[in-house]
């Protein structure tokens, strides 16, 4: 059997063909033109697909279903994005646009990181366990939630948003409206800021060094590249940094106890120098920290295809 997998994003639109055990036979992508209905979208992402199935060598009727990994809320019952603000869709019936204009009759529809959960979950770094919970970091901080094998989305498809948890109160102001979002502080965003920050503070941190002297040129790495140079401001940002992250991460293990937490996205890239601090401060601080069982902590599995892996893995 064969599954196709959408990643449906605000830049682009990434389909790919996927076998039973979830490796990605061929892939493609294409960009997302916006327009105010979002039938353009629909149209590209169609092209997308029957490109990627030809491409193949296979046929339609060969692909047991698609699924879609969309940003914001979906109804996965009905196929509905009901919100997405990176795009024009708004209670939009993406899933039923998109079976007419391909012939594929099944369709399923998530969130882009319940879908990437469910990846992780079947596929991935928590293939084996029933109870898990994935983090992607990058531009904000995404989440999706597995409870005893399933996606949990709460009753209107809008729960796991875990980067719109407040770790800080009256903190920094977050585009969803809070203020101390863990988005605001612990994305990648915000450890851009936090670098910043402290090279407006001290103009002899290797970091200038590291990003030409123009501070716009900061990214994810700028400080642990620092850190690993032995820039005492580099490791002053990192630390304060995995502090926050931390901070967010022992309040979800607390909430929901799960076997695993892996995180995705691009920070992730480094690996044990933010997973062996995170760990250290998520242990010291968590509820459960003298029970036998603890939640194993690790780098998500499936790296920049978790996207169109998840969104295969929809359907089972």
């Amino acid at each position: 059997m064969y599954y196709l997998g959408i990643d449906l994003g605000g830049m682009s639109i990434k389909a790919g063909i996927c076998d039973e055990e979830g490796k990605i036979i061929l892939k493609d992508s294409c960009p997302t033109v916006r327009t105010e209905d979002g039938d353009r979208i629909i149209n590209d992402m169609a092209a997308l697909c029957l490109k990627v199935i030809a491409d193949a060598g296979l046929e339609v009727k060969d692909i047991a279903y698609a699924g879609i990994a969309t940003p914001g809320s979906a109804d996965s019952e009905t196929g509905v994005v009901i919100y997405a603000a990176t795009l024009p869709f708004l209670n939009y019936p993406v899933a039923e646009k998109l079976s007419a204009a391909t012939g594929i009759r099944k369709i399923y529809i998530d969130n882009d990181a319940n879908a990437a959960a469910k990846g992780e979950a079947i596929f991935g770094a928590a293939k084996g366990y029933k109870d898990s919970l994935f983090i992607t970091i990058g531009t904000g901080v995404g989440g999706g939630i597995i409870i005893d094998g399933k996606v949990y989305t709460g009753f209107n498809f809008s729960g796991a948003e875990l980067g719109h948890t407040v770790i800080v109160k009256d903190g920094k102001e977050c585009p969803c409206g809070r203020r101390g979002c863990l988005e605001c502080y612990a994305s990648a965003s915000g450890l851009i800021m936090l670098t910043k920050e402290e090279m407006l503070k001290n103009k002899k941190s290797v970091m200038w060094e590291l990003c030409g002297g123009d501070i716009d040129k900061v990214d994810g790495k700028t400080s642990f590249d620092a850190m690993r140079a032995g820039d005492k401001s580099g490791k002053a940002v990192v630390d304060e940094y995995i502090s926050y992250l931390a901070c967010g991460i022992t309040n979800f293990i607390n909430i929901f106890q799960p076997e695993v937490l892996s995180i995705g996205g691009g920070i992730s890239k480094e690996g044990e120098a933010l997973l062996a601090p995170l760990r250290e401060i998520v242990m010291r601080e968590q509820y459960s920290r003298h029970s036998k069982k603890q939640t194993q902590i690790k780098i998500a599995a499936l790296g920049n295809d978790a996207g169109i892996i998840g969104a295969a893995a929809l359907g089972k």
